[in-house]
């Protein structure tokens, strides 16, 4: 199993970016994914997770209205859109690959101006 996060960068507050990360592996299009994020000296936390099929999406509170999950099967590869973005969105993110249970090695996403 490997998921491979890009598209992180440095970006000003109402910026967008878009983070891919690019499944291999497993059968990726079986399987649920999410995003979450870590800030410096905070826990872990889920951003949005998409069902197998791409039918079911579910946001936390910090994102809603600004962030995009999505999927392409055919290319096993799950985005998420970010948006409006805010200082409080730096973070590392990571995308999860449900069911297995692993991680990938993280995109560094920094809002500032």
């Amino acid at each position: 199993v490997q998921l491979v996060e890009s598209g992180g960068g440095l970006v000003q507050p109402g910026g967008s970016l878009r983070l891919s990360c690019a499944a291999s592996g497993f059968t990726f299009s079986r399987y649920a994914m999410s995003w979450y994020r870590q800030a410096p000296g905070k826990e872990r936390e889920l951003v949005a997770t998409i069902s197998s099929a791409g039918s079911i999406l579910n946001y936390a509170d910090s994102g809603k209205g600004r962030f995009t999950i999505s999927r392409d099967n055919a290319k096993n590869t799950v985005y998420l859109q970010m948006n409006s973005l805010k200082p409080e969105d730096t973070a590392v993110y990571y995308c999860y690959l449900h069911g297995i249970g692993s991680w990938g090695q993280g995109t560094q996403v920094t809002v500032s101006s």
